[in-house]
């Protein structure tokens, strides 16, 4: 692409983002390369949109972007510096219901600050390796089930004890959990269970129930969703069955929990556009994420979700600050923390 495409290029889709409306060459001769001439412009415009960069809705109409323009738009302008979105002072406590608070609200201030739907998912577990499971005894019919990875994350939960077990059976329970999980990742103990070694070992016979639960924990996730309705202010969602898709793919957690999942296995932030998200609700939209640390390892990914008309550079940095800002929060914390569950 030569100079004078690049620049035409880069003027639809900035005049597209702010006016929604096709572009045309008086209007990019105007405000954005005046040293061309409609004529000209026109040229560039007609040779772009056979590279793909460019369609033209109807006849007489201006040209709109392509996912193919909005990648070259990214890539050719990463985040400009200058003032980053501000943050409180505000840390993590280390108890369970802080947790999920400290989780919602970063979900709440993405949503805020862009105006589109703003998503965190928790620990992805499936990478994740075990340290330890420990079960302690609550009443005859539960117990307190709680799982340490090898990177210091604790998440809590009862279990239901069924039939009941005696105070001694939960902890020896507890310990033949841990010497069989320790050192192991969570798929590999989700595949354990699947295809027992021995069917009659303890954990498959009278600690049956518990194991099961105990396996559940480590699977779930959590992914909280801000701002869904959100979206009905962009125009591109005016069509009632196109937003009725999307909006169910929002209320199918664990699906979109599924996508977030696998974005999360590229550390840093990532862009993905119209036809390259692999949710069929989703080829009209926008993703962008970023994973967030703790310990030096990807603890879960945050981001928003929005039309492929977007400010990039804006949202990528407001999704990358908060992004640094869950991991510096983190890394502040000295005890365990207690993933919400």
């Amino acid at each position: 692409m030569d100079p004078r495409q690049r620049d035409v290029l880069i003027a639809v889709v900035r005049e597209y983002i702010d006016s929604t409306e096709p572009v045309g060459s008086r209007v990019l001769s105007k405000r954005f390369v005046p040293k061309l001439s409609p004529a000209t412009i026109r040229n560039v415009m007609a040779d772009l949109e056979e590279a793909g960069y460019l369609a033209q809705p109807h006849t007489s109409a201006g040209r709109v972007p392509t996912d193919k323009a909005y990648r070259f738009y990214v890539e050719s302008f990463p985040p400009a510096g200058g003032p980053k979105p501000s943050f409180g002072a505000e840390t993590l406590p280390t108890h369970r219901s802080g947790a999920d608070g400290f989780m919602e609200r970063m979900s709440t201030h993405l949503s805020t600050a862009t105006r589109l739907t703003g998503l965190l998912l928790t620990p992805p577990l499936k990478r994740t390796t075990l340290d330890r499971v420990e079960l302690m005894p609550l009443e005859e019919d539960r117990a307190l089930a709680v799982v340490v990875t090898d990177a210091g994350w604790v998440t809590v939960r009862a279990v239901a004890l069924d039939p009941p077990i005696g105070p001694d059976e939960v902890r020896k329970i507890s310990r033949e959990l841990t010497r069989q999980f320790r050192g192991r990742t969570v798929q590999e103990i989700v595949e354990m269970e699947r295809e027992p070694r021995d069917p009659l070992d303890t954990l498959h016979t009278r600690a049956r129930a518990v194991t099961e639960q105990v396996v559940a924990l480590l699977r779930g996730r959590t992914l909280y969703v801000s701002g869904a309705t959100n979206i009905l202010d962009q125009p591109e969602f005016w069509d009632i069955e196109t937003t009725r898709a999307l909006l169910r793919t929002f209320e199918q957690k664990e699906r979109l929990a599924d996508l977030m999942t696998n974005l999360a296995e590229e550390e840093g932030v990532r862009v993905t556009i119209g036809e390259e998200n692999p949710e069929a609700a989703m080829r009209e939209c926008t993703l962008i994420t970023s994973t967030y640390m703790y310990r030096n390892q990807v603890l879960g990914i945050l981001g928003v979700i929005g039309p492929r008309r977007l400010p990039y550079p804006d949202i990528i940095d407001v999704v990358n600050e908060t992004a640094r800002h869950v991991t510096q929060t983190l890394s502040r914390v000295r005890q365990d923390l207690y993933l919400p569950s």
